[in-house]
């Protein structure tokens, strides 16, 4: 029973260090530079507003061109209340939706998601007593 659970043992750790060894594919990462919001940004909830990128810089291929928005606050992303989904990252430039009633704070950060995660400035977001 010992020996096989040494040569068990062996296996594993024999596979673990030939996935190490693999070579990684090489992967592209498409990271837009997120132009708005920036740091002098203020919306309010209930605003239609947009979060632009410059797509300029693109990669030869995009691996996952699908975009996500979300907000971030206090170093958590929100993806499970996204505020955009399902756009193309590559194509467009710029996705807009309806602020939704949150806690008026001034260090809300967008996070664009697609092949890679950006993020931007710093950010305020307002909301009155009715609406937030």
């Amino acid at each position: 029973m010992s020996s096989l659970f040494g040569a068990l043992c062996f296996l594993i750790v024999s596979l673990a260090t030939l996935a190490a060894s693999a070579p990684f594919a090489l992967r592209d990462v498409y990271n837009p530079h997120i132009t708005a919001p920036d740091s002098t940004t203020v919306w309010k909830c209930g605003q239609y507003v947009s979060v632009m990128w410059d797509n300029s810089n693109l990669p030869e291929e995009v691996t996952n061109s699908e975009g996500m928005v979300v907000l971030r606050k206090d170093g958590l992303e929100d993806i499970e209340h996204p505020l955009a989904s399902g756009f193309n990252v590559v194509k467009s430039h710029s996705i807009s939706f309806t602020v939704p009633s949150i806690p008026t704070k001034n260090d809300y950060e967008i996070v664009l998601f697609g092949d890679s995660g950006n993020l931007s400035p710093a950010f305020t977001i307002e909301c009155d007593e009715k609406s937030g």
